[in-house]
Order: structure tokens, then sequence, then C-alpha cells
């Protein structure tokens, strides 16, 4: 190609392509690797390591006492009849719950666990990390793991490099210096930058002391504040929050209540579709969009529990069935609700926080995806096809962010089990190039194939 006005503005041209480097850097496109659909938030205090296996029995329980066939899960969430949708949904459900009905646990030292003496969190800093690390020998974990510690308050601070630093140090101590795959440190309430670093280096030097890895203790940030969207100038706060990450942050999650409640929204008003809530989804989304943070919503906080249990011998009435059904259902439609509008808004992850909430969660999860496959599947071989011959035509082809997004659907819905990889091949890819999880690396075999 001509060159010669380019090469007559050497200094725009110099600065053009540092800066092209530095957005290259800074938003490299969305992460091929696996997002959990859910996370799982238990109270420290409580976790033991076959705790994901016993929720799914329990979640697989209460599909089967409130939506035992295919017509009761559609009566409850209004699914489609049609072409067999619904039949679908509710096996693919089952068979999830079977096989791994958690995805991604939280083991929670905020929260879901509160204020307790000094010795008392020591000691369940220790008892959880053997716990995980007795989990880990066991084959028992799920496929993603971490721990929320306390906030970096001053008044906190202390307490939260406390627990974890036990947690770590006894976790590697048990397991020969062996980290969980896919293991995470969750910041919650993040208001400045300053927090977030000191984090870092507390990994840091846990990964020293540890012989870990430099980098291999990842982190994610909890937006539940404004101050997490917005600095005190009014400028945008999280890219300065993932830059304070120095590149351990994998994701943000939402915490919807904390921070509503942060905008004096009253307890009757605080919800998930609150419109709030659509403001900071939309504002951490534009924010953090291709940088390769995975961005998770809040949780339903109605609870799927119904209210009557048997005393001793003696069962329920008819009627205390129909009402603990009828409130059951209730929560699921609720959470159902939920989930749909989070991942409309291109939220695919989400917070759990009982087990009766999992078959909804992937009910939804599955409806969505399965609803959408056939437009997706014709949208994504289209995309691949023109990609394909652009590349081989020796064009430039600068759109490989859009087609790793593209595939990036059919690689959420198979990893979650919403569809299967026979299902995606309806894309016209092989098996292969699915699991290669990479759209350059498709474009490249290709390209030499029909080279070949």
């Amino acid at each position: 190609m001509p060159t010669s006005l380019s090469s007559r503005i050497p200094t725009a041209r110099e600065a053009l392509a540092k800066a092209n480097h530095a957005y290259a850097r800074t938003y490299p496109g969305e992460s091929a690797r696996r997002q959990p659909v859910h996370t799982v938030y238990g109270g420290a205090h409580l976790f033991k390591a076959g705790t994901a296996r016993k929720m799914g029995q329990m979640a697989l329980a209460a599909l089967r006492e409130y939506a035992p066939t295919v017509s009761e899960l559609t009566e409850c969430l209004d699914l489609p009849l049609s072409g067999g949708f619904a039949q679908q949904v509710h096996e693919r459900v089952v068979a999830k719950l079977e096989r791994e009905a958690v995805e991604d646990f939280r083991i929670d030292f905020e929260d879901g666990y509160g204020h307790r003496p000094d010795a008392e969190e020591d000691g369940h800093a220790v008892s959880t990390a053997e716990e995980v690390a007795k989990g880990l020998a066991e084959g028992l974990l799920p496929p993603f793991i971490g721990i929320r510690i306390k906030s970096l308050t001053e008044e906190l601070f202390p307490r939260a490099a406390r627990t974890l630093e036990l947690f770590v140090t006894t976790l590697l101590a048990r397991t020969g210096g062996k980290l969980p795959e896919n293991f995470v440190v969750t910041l919650p309430k993040v208001i400045a930058p300053e927090q977030v670093a000191a984090l870092v280096r507390m990994l840091e030097v846990l990964e020293k002391d540890g012989g870990l890895p430099a980098g291999a203790l990842k982190l994610e940030l909890m937006v539940e504040t404004p101050q997490s969207l917005f600095d005190a100038q009014g400028r945008l706060a999280l890219p300065g929050l993932v830059a304070a990450a120095e590149g351990r942050c994998v994701a943000a999650h939402l915490g919807v209540y904390d921070y509503t409640a942060s905008l004096n929204i009253t307890a009757a008003h605080q919800s998930m579709l609150h419109p709030a809530c659509d403001f900071a989804r939309h504002l951490t989304q534009v924010a953090l969009a291709g940088t390769e943070v995975a961005l998770s919503d809040g949780a339903t906080n109605v609870m799927p529990v119904p209210p009557h249990k048997p005393q001793g011998n003696q069962s329920l009435s008819m009627a205390q069935l129909e009402e603990n059904r009828e409130v059951v259902h209730r929560a699921w439609r609720l959470a159902y609700e939920h989930t749909r509008h989070s991942l409309r808004l291109g939220y695919y992850q989400g917070w759990d926080l009982h087990p009766a909430q999992l078959p909804v969660r992937y009910a939804a999860v599955y409806a969505f995806f399965l609803e959408g496959m056939d437009a997706a599947s014709r949208r994504l071989k289209s995309f691949i096809e023109k990609a394909a011959q652009a590349t081989l035509l020796g064009d430039v082809f600068d759109d490989a962010a859009t087609g790793q997004g593209l595939l990036n659907s059919f690689l959420r819905g198979i990893a979650c089990g919403a569809i299967t990889e026979q299902e995606a091949q309806a894309t016209g890819l092989t098996l292969e190039e699915l699991r290669s999880r990479s759209f350059l690396k498709i474009l490249e075999g290709r390209r030499n194939a029909r080279m070949t």
C-alpha cells in the first residue's frame, strides 16, 4: 500500500501507534475463559468440604417437591410448551442439579457472617481453609471458589487482613502449596483505589511466603456504593479501581441492596428491578466493556422457603401443603423475572443465597440460551464465513472482538449445560474449533486448511 502520506506525519503517526497499543492493552476484548452463571454466598461458620454437594442435593429435592413434572414447572414459570421446549428445560435443569448444581461458591466473612469475637473468626478462617483443602483432595469443590473478606475501612482492615492471612497460609500448608482452580478473593464495598492496591500488596506477600507464582491470587470487586461508580471529583471510578488491581481483577459483582440503601431508598422499595440498579448496571457495563472483567448481578432476597414444616409424626394438611407450594412458586417466579432481566441486560452471572434458588436460576438461564440459539447460530456462522474469507484473501480483519463475543455466547451455554456441543455445531463450527475457545484460532485454522 502507498505509504507517502503516512511517512509525512511521523509525529502524529507515532502518537497514534502509541494510543492504539495502549487501547489494545486496556481493552483486549471479552475473555474466552469460562464464567460461572451464579455465585452462592454462604456464611463461613457453616462451610464444609461437602457444602456444594449438599446444596445440590437440597436444590434437587426442592425441584422434585415443588415442580417434579414439566407441566408444574411450566405453570410456575410460564415456559413455552411448543416444540418440547419446556421439557427440554426441565430435563436439563435436573441433569445440571445432579451433575454440578453449584458452579461458584464464596465463603463469606462479611455480611453473611457478621461481626464476631476475633478468636471465633480466627478459628473459622483456619477451619474453612482446612475444609477447602479437604474438598480439593476429595474432588468435592465446585469449579469456582473463593472467600469474601470484610471491607478495608480503617476499622475493619486489621480483621480483614488477619482473616485473609490465616485462610491462605492454612490452605497452602494443608495442600502443599496448591490453590483450588479459579480461586478468588472478593473485596466488598470498595470506595477507593487505595483499598484495591492494599489488597494487591497483601496478595503479593502471601504469594511470596507461600511459594506461589506472581499473580496467582486473583481478586474481584463488589460495586455496592456510589463511590464505586464515581470518585470525589465526579470522574468514573471503576476503571481506576480495576487498574489498581494490576491485572488481578477478574470480576465485578453488583450488590444491589447495599447500593440502594446507600442512596436512601427505603427497604420496601429496594429491589433488583429498581431503576437505580439499572443505572448501576449500565454504568458498570460501559466502564468495563472490553476489559476482560466479568460482570455479575446481585441476588433475589426473597427466599423460596415453605412456611410450614411437619412437627414430629404429624403430617401437613392439604391446605398447608398448598400454601407451601404457592410460597415457593411465588419466590421462584420473582427470581425467574430477576434473572431474565439481568440476562437481557448482558449480565450472565448473579448471586444465589439458598439451595432452592438453584432450580429457577438454571431454568431461567437455560430458557434464555435455548430461545436465542437458532438466531445466534445463523449470525455466528455468517460472521465466521465472512471473516475467514477476508483472512484468506489477505484483507485486514479487525473485528475479532465481536467474533469472540458471539462465540462466547455459545461457550457460556455449553459450560453451564444450557446447550450441548452438538447443538452448537449448527454454527458450522467443529467440536475442535469450539473447544479451542478462540475466534482467532478458528480463523487461523480455516485459513491454513484452505491453503493446503
